[in-house]
């Protein structure tokens, strides 16, 4: 947006209509000695437009770019390319809108976006159901636990050693606040075993990575079968969604959950984010899933449609 100044005209017709002689009027209240005389020390004169684009792009350039070369930090946040596609069609108007889709009959487009999306995710994930995102991958994974402890009536939340620490914060921040145990497992090197190790008869969930935070892929199978043998469920996490295409997926590991970071398959850094949280998990569970569920169904004319359920 162009800054337009005001001509002298312009600002005694303002002041005329509320009333003010000029604009020290509107200080009055402000004592004298707290009002700023004269110039900033300091401070340079304002500049044009174009001594100012130069000026930032100066400063940018300190910037190391992630286009630059390989790129090793984020931890879990990473440069993917992103077609040219995807924000083009993200900008319509059809999509960019805060309007909750609640009128199905007026919003076809969007709620089968949600739903393919969700058959996407599920798929990805070899889970039974997906949700239509959460706010980010850290706040699903805490959604998960509190989940789980709904499910099972358990008050006892064990985190994986591995377990991304922005996770494991924002998990233990939500869990902690409603009274629940929340136990972060150290770092092992035999992750799973110490994961199946510390269920007890009072463990709501485990909450397993991978690939963790160090990029090492666990199998995550046994520490499932030790949950489900004392009644807990198996929370599996991921925030590199790309990397389900390679390893195996939570749904065959045994996970009840999955949860992790969408970032990887059509957002750019964002500077750090919020990306978009993926949550899916076993059909046993849906009723007690966050969120929202958008479900394919048949109308009164027995034509395929779509609606947030």
């Amino acid at each position: 947006m162009r800054y337009l100044p005001l001509t002298p005209e312009d600002r005694a017709d303002m002041l005329g209509t509320v009333g003010a002689n000029s604009v020290d009027d509107f200080f009055t209240d402000v004592p004298e000695s707290a009002r700023l005389s004269g110039t900033i020390s300091g401070l340079p004169d304002h500049q044009g437009e174009l001594a100012v684009e130069r000026h930032m792009t100066k400063l940018a350039a300190k910037n190391r770019s992630a286009s630059s070369g390989p790129f090793f930090v984020g931890a879990g946040a990473y440069k993917h390319h992103v077609p040219a596609t995807v924000d083009m069609v993200i900008q319509r108007s059809e999509f960019l809108t805060t309007y909750t889709p609640y009128q199905p009959e007026i919003a076809q487009g969007t709620l089968q976006t949600l739903f393919e999306f969700q058959t996407q995710v599920a798929a990805m994930t070899a889970m039974d159901v997906a949700n239509a995102s959460m706010y980010d991958g850290s706040t699903a994974c805490a959604e998960a636990a509190i989940m789980a402890t709904r499910v099972t009536r358990r008050k006892k939340v064990i985190l994986s050693g591995g377990l991304h620490p922005h996770y494991a914060a924002a998990t233990k921040m939500v869990c902690e606040a409603q009274g629940f145990e929340v136990v972060q497992l150290p770092v092992a090197v035999d992750d799973e075993n110490a994961l199946a190790n510390a269920v007890d008869d009072q463990t709501a969930c485990v909450i397993g990575q991978s690939p963790n935070i160090f990029g090492t892929v666990t199998d995550l199978s046994k520490s499932a079968e030790a949950a489900h043998d004392k009644g807990a469920l198996l929370v599996s996490v991921f925030t590199e969604a790309v990397s389900l295409g390679l390893v195996t997926p939570p749904g065959e590991m045994g996970a009840d959950i999955a949860v992790g970071e969408g970032q990887s398959i059509g957002n750019g850094l964002n500077f750090g984010g919020p990306y978009v949280g993926l949550f899916a998990c076993t059909q046993k569970l849906v009723r007690q899933m966050p969120g929202r569920l958008c479900g394919e169904t048949v109308d009164a004319n027995g034509d395929r449609g779509f609606v947030l359920t």
